[in-house]
């Protein structure tokens, strides 16, 4: 796959980053640059976003500008977050002076509480007081209510068990003291989206026309018969802006719904014992809720116990400043997140009683954010709308000049103007007729609904990912994963299933034959397993009164771990109660270790250390035997112990040690200096080491197998041995051979020691980085996009969060992901799985695919119709669409268009392509091909029947009237059938069968029907609104039969071979050209 990385990817790098190292590249730099209608697919600065909207041509603003970011109201949003946050810590200031100055204690104890509880539905303390306490902070207050405990039996919990599961206590929870949600913004209704529909510049314009033609057709002719033409174009523009609205405010429910399914955030809470998954919006007051690094803390509260507790208040106090909570400073505010350590702690306040729910009532959820694609389609509509802008304005000058110089016939043959005959009401209403005409061509020309076809299929899209389990939280991540070239991937529950068991383990240097057999231990050994097992882990174990099963919480290796021991006879409340903890270090990512330091009653003080084997194994300098004999490591017991690691990580397994050191009690520092302890990690006594078994996901090979044929090199990138990581990547599909050496397979340490260029030189070949830290993963990020790459990364840790950020698509996972990693990523993976992943990349390929559809399909009917008219109008003075069909036409190239084809779902042929190049034009040179194909055989059929239809169609023998009314209807006729056979044909650009899963998409089929049937209702009964006449079967035949050549057409149209250099590259040599000859001329003139 390395050979997968052309040149172009380099070039498009240096485009986005302005560093080039050729002179071509410094031209590409430049014309990127200018161009208004390219953005960054992140973060995206507010200058550029303010660029592209001045310099696109806009019909209706309200509509094109719903799904992009409102400037305006996000610097309204920073403003309602600064108000909240510094009221909140005015409240907070005025009582820390309060507390300095000298005032009366009062004591209050928690049985003399003055709430009556019969008046409070028996709880003693009131939700305002909650209120109260949350947001001041008032540390004293909280010591007047008897500290935790005191609150805790107010609320009538518990701070070990928390409050019943019952529904019906639930429930009156919520009524006393609110739930932890708040009142969102209402999104638009119905009729306003009616309105927005009404504001297009074109359709006002025909309005306002149609209603001049109106009184003065009803004037001057009788009101039976003049109504028609005004009332006709009204009514087609009222079915425009219905139709158009019916769309849009489909899309705002997807968006809604998708909105709220972000919000959803699941939390762990302990409930009578247990510890449950619930909603967040489900917590009520009294709720205990555990904590670990990466969490957002749900609702405000206070803490009950923490380890080295930090949390980040930025989101609230707008400081980036990390906070460290303990019984000096215990109350957590909601919405912030958990930096470091773990702890619990107890609901105080939740909903519109937070801050942070009154932060967020007071910020309206905006779905808007453009996409690069969508501003590089509003770049298409303002060139194409310019283009027919140009052609309707050309039109209008030619009617007008030739009705006014007397060269426009009626139907019978009579002038329409003859100077001084013609009243002055009849010229008006025949200019106004021609203005109709014009403003109609505008509304054909300028494709208003192409950068929202973007914004239907990434709202389809998005919906249906969710079925995928994918969570799509940007849209531009949605785009950008069609272009992914690479994918840096966790190894732990995204190749493997996250299933995790302990099937090996060594024990005083001896193998177990039973990972659960304790017989051959000595109790000393036994104790201090179960002691570090029970005591060292972020992990629970419910124990069921009645005797029943155990149940296990927690990530999948402390799961796993906690088994383990409950199957050596652990009994984890007795175990934990046997010793106290009395300082942790939190397992760290970089370190790759856990400690925990435990006091027992006798005042001893053990160090308990669990880690990757290799790494707390070279910590330690001795070794607990089995009867509980400790002896010294030598050179001959390491290699042994290495050994034994080596062939189980070649079995695929995760390797974790178990180590202690006792320490003395005198050597541990006092409570008000224990936060800053480190905790001892040398001279360690090994107690064991233990094989994790996680199997593979099902399917995992074949995804891989998938993305790599589609161009999509695959990297493993894990914390791991390297040698269980080689393994897995071996199972895996990611390298062909176990023996796979340096650059292919490297550790993260060799990795981060090399310099930024070598970094570079070797970024490609890497398949395989173990042991690696959250930074090497960042650093092999960003090596990857200097060499112009694509890339993709999952994360789940907090640590992740800056290569996920710094990524081009960040993947979070949804089951093992921290709420920090989700917060950083672009997209969230439900159900953790590497298959879902490669669904994504499907589906970022298919929005691109099906927005080239669209405009293949779209700039057909442009071209077609543009022609005909004005071909028609410079000729003969007359134009053989008028203004109802033209809108009606518009119709189906837009709203109607769009749904057809910017739902089409994503088929395997999409996975059998390279990447799409975020450079590479949108209108390829295969779509040109098709397009001026169709486009020139519907304009030359339509024209030579529109010179010549009379004869061809044996109309001699009629009127000129009756003929000149056949022949028109049955070009417009002929013209409709034509859009909707080729649609088909849009379906399937590049393959030459286009039927190819057409029964499977019945939106599609349901749109075509839906036009056919309004094609016939038009021609057929609804004659006097559109000016068409019945017409016989026969031409009915004879329409279908030139429409459906299209079919064949299309198909020998693929044989005709097209150069792989995009026709734009073309145009921008000769431009180049001409212009570096002018500057070399010029250069030459001043040299002289």
């Amino acid at each position: 796959m390395e050979s997968r990385s052309p040149d172009k990817y380099q070039k498009r790098y240096d485009e986005e980053v302005g560093g080039p190292s050729t002179d071509n590249e410094i031209v590409a730099v430049a014309s990127t640059s200018q161009d208004a209608f390219d953005i960054p697919p992140k973060n995206a600065p507010v200058d550029r976003l303010r660029r592209w909207r001045q310099a696109a041509l806009v019909l209706n603003a309200s509509r094109r500008f719903r799904y992009t970011l409102d400037l305006k109201k996000e610097e309204e949003k920073d403003k309602i977050r600064r108000k909240i946050r510094a009221h909140a810590q005015v409240i907070r200031a005025a009582f820390l002076f309060k507390e300095a100055g000298e005032r009366e204690a009062v004591a209050v104890s928690v049985e003399s509480r003055t709430v009556d509880p019969s008046s409070n539905d028996g709880f003693s303390i009131s939700s305002e007081e909650l209120t109260s306490l949350s947001r001041e902070h008032n540390l004293s207050s909280l010591q007047e209510l008897g500290g935790i405990n005191g609150v805790s039996k107010l609320l009538k919990s518990n701070v070990e068990r928390g409050i019943s599961a019952d529904a019906t206590e639930l429930q009156q929870r919520k009524e006393l003291f609110g739930s932890n949600t708040y009142p969102r913004k209402k999104g638009k209704n119905y009729f306003l989206f009616l309105w927005e529909a009404s504001q297009d510049l074109t359709l006002i314009i025909l309005t306002v026309a149609a209603v001049i033609s109106l009184v003065l057709g009803m004037t001057t002719e009788s009101v039976s018969e003049g109504w028609y033409d005004g009332g006709s174009i009204l009514f087609a523009v009222i079915l425009v802006i219905f139709f158009t609205a019916t769309s849009d405010y489909k899309q705002s429910l997807q968006f809604q719904h998708l909105n709220e399914e972000k919000q959803n955030i699941k939390v762990e809470v302990i409930r009578g014992g247990r510890r449950v998954e619930a909603s967040i919006f489900d917590l009520v007051v009294g709720d205990v809720i555990p904590l670990k690094i990466g969490d957002q803390v749900p609702a405000d509260g206070v803490l009950i116990s923490g380890h080295s507790l930090a949390i980040d208040e930025s989101s609230m106090t707008g400081e980036s400043k990390i906070v460290n909570k303990n019984q000096n400073g215990p109350f957590l505010m909601s919405g912030c997140k958990v930096a470091d350590g773990y702890g619990t702690m107890m609901v105080t306040a939740v909903g519109l009683n937070t801050e942070w729910g009154l932060l967020m009532a007071n910020i309206s959820e905006d779905n808007g954010e453009e996409t690069p694609l969508q501003v590089r389609l509003n770049g298409v509509a303002t060139f194409i709308g310019m283009v027919g802008l140009t052609v309707a304005v050309t039109v209008l000058f030619v009617l007008w000049i030739r009705y006014f110089t007397g060269n426009t016939k009626n139907s019978d043959g009579t002038t329409q103007f003859v100077k001084g005959q013609t009243s002055i009401k009849q010229s008006f209403i025949g200019a106004i007729k021609i203005f109709t005409i014009a403003v109609t061509i505008v509304v054909v020309a300028v494709p208003e609904g192409l950068p929202l076809a973007v914004t239907l299929t990434l709202a389809y899209s998005m919906r249906k990912m969710m079925r995928d389990k994918a969570l799509v939280r940007r849209l531009s991540a949605c785009e950008t994963m069609g272009s992914a070239t690479t994918i840096c991937s966790d190894k732990t529950g995204t190749l493997t299933l996250n299933q995790m068991t302990v099937v090996e383990a060594y024990v005083g240097g001896t193998r177990l034959d039973d990972v659960g057999n304790t017989k051959m231990m000595s109790a000393t050994v036994s104790s201090l397993l179960m002691e570090g097992i029970s005591q060292n882990t972020t992990g629970n174990v419910f124990e069921p009164e009645d005797g029943g099963a155990a149940e296990v919480t927690g990530s999948p290796t402390e799961k796993a771990i906690l088994s383990w021991g409950i199957k050596l006879g652990m009994k984890f409340s007795e175990a934990r109660n046997r010793s106290s903890v009395i300082h942790v270090f939190p397992f760290n990512s970089e370190k790759k270790r856990g400690g925990v330091a435990v006091q027992l009653p006798d005042g001893k003080v053990h160090i308990h250390w669990k880690g990757a084997a290799e790494l707390v194994l070279s910590s330690c300098t001795s070794c607990l035997s089995l009867d509980g004999t400790v002896y010294p490591i030598n050179p001959d017991n390491l290699n042994e112990y290495k050994r034994h690691i080596e062939v189980m990580a070649a079995s695929s397994l995760r390797c974790v040690a178990f180590a202690y050191r006792p320490l003395n009690a005198e050597a541990v520092p006092k409570e008000e200096n224990r936060d800053k302890w480190v905790l001892p990690e040398e001279e360690l006594i090994l107690l064991g080491i233990v094989g994790i078994k996680d199997p593979c996901r099902p399917g995992v090979k074949d995804a891989v197998e998938l993305c790599t044929s589609a161009g999509v090199k695959v990297r493993m990138v894990t914390g791991d041995n390297i040698q269980t990581a080689k393994a897995i990547a071996f199972e895996c599909g990611i390298l062909d051979t176990r023996e796979a050496a340096e650059p292919v397979v490297i550790e993260g340490r060799v990795f981060r020691a090399l310099s930024e260029t070598e970094r570079e030189s070797i970024a490609e070949k890497i398949s395989v980085m173990g042991r690696s830290s959250p930074n090497d993963k960042l650093l092999l990020v960003q090596a990857l996009k200097r060499k112009g790459h694509v890339v993709a990364v999952t994360g789940d840790g907090t640590n992740d969060a800056p290569a996920l950020n710094e990524a081009d698509i960040g993947l979070a996972m949804g089951i093992s992901g921290t709420e920090v990693a989700k917060e950083s990523s672009d997209i969230i993976i439900l159900d953790d799985n590497f298959a879902s992943l490669v669904k994504v990349v499907r589906w970022g390929r298919s929005v691109y695919a099906n927005i080239q559809k669209f405009i293949q399909f779209q700039l057909t009917v442009n071209v077609a119709a543009l022609v005909i008219n004005v071909v028609a109008a410079v000729s003969s003075g007359e134009v053989p669409l008028n203004a109802v069909q033209l809108l009606w036409v518009n119709l189906i190239m837009d709203t109607l268009g769009a749904l057809a084809l910017a739902t089409e779902p994503p088929t395997d042929n999409l996975m059998k392509r390279l990447p799409v190049g975020r450079r590479d034009p949108l209108i390829t040179n295969i779509m040109w091909r098709n397009l001026l194909i169709q486009a020139l055989y519907q304009v030359t059929v339509l024209l030579v029947f529109n010179f010549d239809g009379r004869k061809i169609l044996n109309l001699d023998h009629s009127t000129k009237e009756h003929a000149d009314k056949v022949k028109n209807t049955f070009i417009f006729n002929t013209f409709v059938l034509c859009q909707i056979f080729n649609e088909f044909n849009a379906r399937k650009p590049e393959e030459k069968n286009v039927f190819v899963g057409l029964t499977g998409n019945r939106l599609f089929m349901g749109i075509i029907g839906i036009t056919v049937v309004f094609q016939i209702l038009i021609v057929e009964f609804l004659g006097k609104f559109t000016s068409t006449v019945r017409i016989s079967w026969n031409f009915w035949l004879i329409s279908i039969a030139i429409a459906v050549i299209s079919w064949p057409l299309a198909f020998v149209g693929k044989f005709i071979p097209v150069p792989e250099t995009p026709f734009v590259d073309y145009f921008s040599r000769i431009f180049c050209g001409k212009n570096n000859r002018q500057e070399e001329k010029a250069e030459g003139q001043e040299a002289t």
